[in-house]
């Protein structure tokens, strides 16, 4: 069973230091609203691959092509302000230490900051996940295992201020797609317990600040 570092919104200190390689996990899963040297820090101590979505405070990684070592955009060499090593799962299907993962970050726009979608604009990009995800279901016969946003669902999870409302269109990814896991960040618990909810055959979880996981 893969076993993850699962880490979002809240920077803890003391793994971001050498006593995080004391985890013996198989890779880092980010949620959002991290530094991205918070995120390369712990998967080089740990020697693991990283997964994240960014969130909506997080610098925008659009319109970066990455082949190899070289980032790109707009048809020129430049510097990736991502993670280095990391894997960005925005509006991707990508397998990482043995899970498959869909990805939707950012969260409701609430300003004209980076990684923020109205309803509208989140559900087309949903859309095309789903038709992803179930392109790649059709070439080998593996689905989802984890949803991986940074905004819970409409109603489950999230809050009723407008910049912590959560999406609609989550609810019909849940369906279609049924992960096992949706992990998501973004909504501050500030130290009142947040049970997982379940919808169906998938099981959502705040991971805001950091556990460690297994994945069956």
């Amino acid at each position: 069973m893969p076993k993850a570092l699962v880490v979002s919104d809240e920077v803890d200190e003391r793994l971001w230091t050498e006593a995080v390689r004391g985890c013996s996990v198989d890779l880092v899963i980010g949620a959002g609203d991290l530094p991205y040297d918070y995120l390369a820090f712990l998967s080089s101590a740990l020697d693991v691959p990283c997964v994240f979505v960014p969130g909506n405070h997080d610098p925008d990684l659009s319109g970066y092509t990455r082949y190899g070592g070289l980032s790109m955009k707009d048809g020129f060499p430049t510097v990736w302000p991502g993670p280095a090593g990391g894997v960005n799962a925005d509006g991707r299907v990508v397998d990482v230490a043995g899970l498959r993962f869909a990805g939707l970050g950012g969260s409701i726009r609430y300003n004209d900051g980076p990684n923020q979608w109205t309803q509208r604009q989140q559900a087309r990009r949903a859309r095309g996940l789903v038709r992803r995800a179930r392109w790649r279901r059709r070439r080998d016969g593996r689905g989802v295992d984890i949803l991986l946003t940074h905004s819970p669902p409409l109603d489950l999870g999230d809050r009723a201020d407008p910049p912590h409302r959560g999406f609609a269109c989550l609810h019909r990814t849940i369906d279609v797609l049924r992960p096992k896991w949706l992990l998501h960040g973004h909504i501050h618990p500030h130290g009142e317990p947040v049970p997982d909810r379940v919808v169906g055959e998938t099981r959502i979880r705040n991971v805001v600040g950091h556990r460690i996981m297994e994945f069956s």
